[in-house]
């Protein structure tokens, strides 16, 4: 049995999922509850997620598309693409189901955060995420339109 000290823990930071994101993936980790993988943990994060207009969404939160940096610790640094359970064996190894443990630790999140989560065996475990990538609309002007 692992005993949590309070200096070893890092309350997990609030995070943002984009309205019509959070329906789809409720509806995903509804799918996949009692198979392999973690869409408990994913149902839980979808339950204490802000939920906000699409449109509001920064563009730096960890979303289903989204390349992220990020590193277990303690552990090597990683990088992976977000996607759903049924897109992720097409990218040997680069994808990252949402339903995975990482994957639903990584939604919602921002580069710098931490987020930390006790496993199925009651063992502490953290990430740090260390940058987000999405995919920009070819119709956005960037800030120089201004």
């Amino acid at each position: 049995m692992t005993t949590i000290s309070l200096m070893d823990w890092v309350q997990s930071p609030e995070i943002v999922v984009g309205k019509s994101e959070h329906h789809r993936l409720t509806v995903v980790a509804l799918t996949h509850v009692g198979e392999r993988g973690h869409a408990d943990l994913l149902l839980y994060e979808l339950d204490r997620a802000r939920v906000i207009p699409d449109s509001m969404l920064p563009a730096d939160v960890v979303r289903i598309g989204s390349i992220v940096r990020y590193a277990p610790v303690p552990g090597v640094e990683r990088i992976a693409k977000l996607v759903i359970p049924d897109d992720a064996n097409g990218s040997a190894g680069y994808s990252l189901a949402v339903t995975s443990e990482h994957g639903a630790a990584l939604l919602g999140t921002r580069s710098g955060q931490r987020m930390s989560w006790l496993d199925r065996n009651g063992e502490m475990q953290q990430l740090r995420i260390i940058a987000v990538v999405n995919d920009t609309p070819d119709d956005d002007p960037g800030p120089l339109a201004a």
